[in-house]
């Protein structure tokens, strides 16, 4: 198996997306609050991903030793730098779950449901008790819980395969559907925090970090069939999970307007 035939496998699901109606429902401030407080899950979550791969394909304890390939660990550290540590719209420092938490605040989205999470994985150091604990929505939770129960159980290739063809590879065709709607209809508020954020994740997706995810991909899995097949697999789970996550996200719309209408 190649990357071209998890492409064709995967295609359907992401035309899905990519066709989504979510993206013509967000026509007002309070709609795309709502996405934007359902959807940075999505955003966080994608960190720890990235971490795990890090975590997994590298050396991130001491003593130092040379762990995995060094074509990998390149990779995924080229891709942690820009992710972790990239640039905001005023020239400063920071990871894209915080310029994501900026451009809310300037939406005056409410952060308080991502924060509690946070605060009580810190409190209870169980990321999956957090989860069912906080009042979010089933869908959300269930999104949460395919990531973190990869990060736990999955091999590379597999945490590899939901980071390429579930985010990385999917995120510039996507945001630029989302961008281009935001632009057309949401003109009243200053978005322009939002799309820096929407603009840079597109051009390091597009130009950096999504060949450098494929890279990755073909070097953990070599001439392995079973760890393509895997890799097909988990990305099509993945891609499930994000139209859950999008079909969810537009009922709170749809109910929230019945509810002010």
């Amino acid at each position: 198996m190649t990357i071209e035939k998890i492409n064709k496998a995967i295609l359907p699901y992401q035309k899905e997306l990519l066709n989504h109606s979510l993206y013509n429902k967000i026509k007002t401030v309070e709609d795309l609050q709502v996405f934007l407080q359902n959807h940075v899950f999505a955003v966080w979550d994608f960190m720890s991903l990235l971490k795990a791969l890090q975590n997994k394909l590298t050396c991130t304890t001491t003593p130092w030793m040379p762990i995995g390939n060094p074509e990998t660990r390149y990779l995924i550290n080229e891709i942690v730098l820009a992710e972790e540590t990239d640039i905001d719209i005023n020239g400063n420092r920071q990871s894209h779950y915080e310029l994501y938490i900026d451009a809310m605040k300037d939406a005056k989205a409410n952060t308080s449901s991502i924060a509690s999470l946070l605060e009580s994985i810190s409190e209870t150091k169980n990321v999956f008790v957090a989860i069912k604990n906080c009042e979010l929505d089933n869908a959300v939770k269930d999104f949460l819980n395919f990531t973190f129960q990869l990060i736990d159980l999955g091999e590379s290739h597999q945490i590899a395969a939901a980071f390429t063809f579930g985010r990385e590879d999917l995120i510039p065709s996507m945001f630029t559907e989302i961008l281009k709607n935001f632009q057309n209809n949401l003109k009243s508020i200053d978005l322009s925090k939002l799309i820096y954020y929407f603009e840079r994740h597109i051009e390091l997706d597009a130009d950096e970090h999504g060949p450098m995810a494929m890279k990755m991909i073909t070097e953990l899995c070599g001439s392995d069939a079973k760890k393509w097949q895997e890799v097909e697999e988990v990305s099509i789970i993945a891609l499930q999970k994000r139209i859950a996550l999008w079909n969810a996200i537009e009922l709170l719309i749809e109910e929230k307007n019945l509810i002010l209408n």
